[in-house]
């Protein structure tokens, strides 16, 4: 990933976070929920990878190919599971944009007046962003996305007479099928998401 180092590791540690903690959330949950949290895992996973600071490793080159033959696979199970509607059409966003950033940043994808990696040399600086109207729908999307995901982890007040924790009962679900957890999952898979997009 280009940018900061700092930023990198940052990025690849919430990101590794988020995938683990999704990989718990496969346990819990209906099929859907599983499947769902699955594709979030992957997701979480796959950006932590990418978001590796380069000045720590230098991926090979065929690393870029299998980031977009195994996003792209996913992408093509999500168009799949698209037609059902919902959070499927996010993941589909997701996919592909994976795929777009592994093109983008993949060794030789810049012009061949400047050649070498995206964001190197002296003629690549045009293109370090890969296609800028691309870039920047995705980065409005990913604006949205966060935003609205945000809006809905601010809790509801609590009707009069009831305690704020709720029912005032102790059932409460297991930690790894609490539903705003898996919210701020994919809030913090879009933030991520939107960081990764602005340091392409």
């Amino acid at each position: 990933m280009h940018g900061p180092a700092l930023s990198g590791w940052l990025l690849m540690v919430l990101c590794g976070a988020t995938g683990a903690y999704c990989l718990l959330r496969t346990r819990n949950g209906t099929e859907r929920e599983r499947r769902s949290a699955r594709d979030e895992a992957l997701m979480g996973f796959g950006m932590a990878a990418m978001a590796v600071p380069a000045a720590l490793l230098t991926l090979p080159e065929w690393t870029w190919v299998v980031y977009a033959v195994v996003f792209g696979a996913a992408s093509l199970h999500a168009v799949v599971r698209a037609r059902a509607g919902g959070h499927h059409l996010h993941h589909l966003v997701g996919s592909l944009a994976m795929v777009y950033m592994a093109v983008a940043m993949a060794p030789g994808a810049a012009p061949a007046s400047g050649g070498g990696h995206l964001g190197h040399g002296a003629g690549a600086a045009g293109a370090a962003g890969g296609v800028p109207v691309l870039t920047g729908a995705l980065l409005v999307y990913y604006a949205f996305y966060v935003l609205r995901s945000a809006g809905r982890l601010i809790p509801a007040p609590s009707p009069v007479g009831l305690p704020a924790g709720g029912h005032g009962g102790p059932t409460r679900p297991a930690w790894g099928a609490r539903p705003e957890l898996a919210l701020a999952c994919r809030l913090t898979m879009g933030l991520a998401m939107f960081a990764m997009l602005l340091t392409l």
